[in-house]
């Protein structure tokens, strides 16, 4: 797509790199935030172009945001306020761009048609449910290998229970159950039956004591007891497949890792700035993240984004945001969130230099040829 000749979105160039991106100026909700980092919310071609939407005050990142849609061939921006999901659950199928959430117990899907309506894909049963609240079904959906299933990393009432759900509206599959909290679960891209997830910081509801993450990244599969990634406790953050389903990645202090879940061997990137989140090209040759620069960090702090050359060695800033003071920032998580799409030919992030929330692309080739 040439984003240059759209009249929905408006370039800003550093004057010093003469790097170019580009920015969705046609609003239809006041916040527009790319998706958070695990998932694209992007058709393969760039037709359409997924984000989240809020309406200050109402609701949080935990609850409340709805989906928008750019279409960059109709040159149109469409709000959804029917796709009122939870956490940061939702996914864009590549090629159909259809959008699925989740929202209390169920799965929905809608076409990004304006003209469509949504459609109920699944719901957790009443024996797994059991009159209790489901605060949270998953954390990100994402489909595992033969695109058959999302995985489940659902908050029902005091635990937290582990399952695939299949896209055909069949029966639910019970992997674990937990009784603190675990998320951020992840299918992997190449097999069908192994999952990465996190440990999470834990509120006990009753007691409201917190427990903090010891040993974060975890593996579980099907049939299977959850596994530690690393022989000691770790504490990192920020987790990810790489699309060769033979490593994962996450972030560590200032740098994003790479572990070998063979060898369980360890690549740091050598990233110079305070990296928060990161999202790896498919071949490995190229990062992106996020730098916050604060200690300690708060949402809505002033923030950077990153483009990282891992052959010539180069970091190159994409832009400064300003911090969104107010309830903008600390309600939406509206950190930039970076990452790669439609096969690494772009990159979609969150930035506030105009002084909004807003969704931004960068195309990657201009970084390349910068750096």
């Amino acid at each position: 797509m040439n984003l240059s000749a759209s009249k929905i979105f408006t370039p800003i160039q550093d004057l010093d790199t003469e790097l170019k991106f580009y920015v969705l100026t046609e609003k239809v909700a006041p916040v527009q935030q790319s998706f958070y980092f695990v998932n694209s919310g992007c058709s393969q071609n760039l037709r359409y172009l997924w984000f989240y939407c809020a309406f200050p005050p109402s609701g949080r990142a935990s609850n409340g945001r709805t989906l928008g849609v750019a279409d960059l061939e109709a040159q149109t921006v469409n709000h959804f306020p029917e796709t009122q999901f939870q956490a940061a659950s939702p996914f864009v199928d590549p090629e159909s761009a259809t959008a699925y959430w989740n929202s209390g117990p169920s799965l929905w899907c809608r076409s990004p048609n304006p003209e469509a309506e949504p459609v109920l894909v699944n719901s957790l049963p009443e024996e797994i449910i059991r009159n209790r609240t489901v605060s949270r079904l998953a954390t990100h959906l994402t489909r595992n290998a033969g695109e058959q299933e999302f995985f489940i990393d659902a908050s029902v009432g005091l635990q937290y229970i582990f399952g695939s759900m299949p896209v055909n509206g069949g029966d639910f599959q019970l992997w674990h159950r937990f009784d603190r909290n675990y998320n951020h679960a992840q299918f992997s891209p190449k097999d069908p039956d192994l999952v990465l997830f996190a440990e999470e910081n834990h509120s006990d509801q009753i007691t409201g004591l917190r427990f903090p993450i010891l040993n974060r990244m975890w593996l579980i599969r099907r049939g299977e007891q959850p596994q530690p990634v690393f022989s000691e406790p770790t504490r990192v953050s920020h987790e990810w497949w790489d699309p060769d389903g033979e490593n994962v990645w996450c972030v560590r202090g200032k740098e994003a890792w790479q572990t070998n879940l063979a060898s369980r061997t360890v690549k740091k990137t050598g990233t110079t700035a305070q990296c928060w989140h990161a999202h790896s090209s498919r071949n490995g040759d190229y990062l992106v993240f996020d730098s916050h620069g604060q200690t300690p960090f708060y949402r809505g702090a002033p923030s950077s984004v990153y483009f990282l050359n891992r052959r010539s060695g180069k970091h190159l800033k994409i832009v400064d945001n300003p911090e969104m003071k107010g309830i903008t920032g600390p309600h939406y998580h509206i950190d930039p969130h970076p990452r790669f799409c439609c096969s690494d030919n772009f990159i979609v992030f969150t930035t506030t230099i105009r002084g909004e929330v807003d969704l931004a692309v960068v195309r990657t080739s201009d970084l390349i040829d910068l750096s």
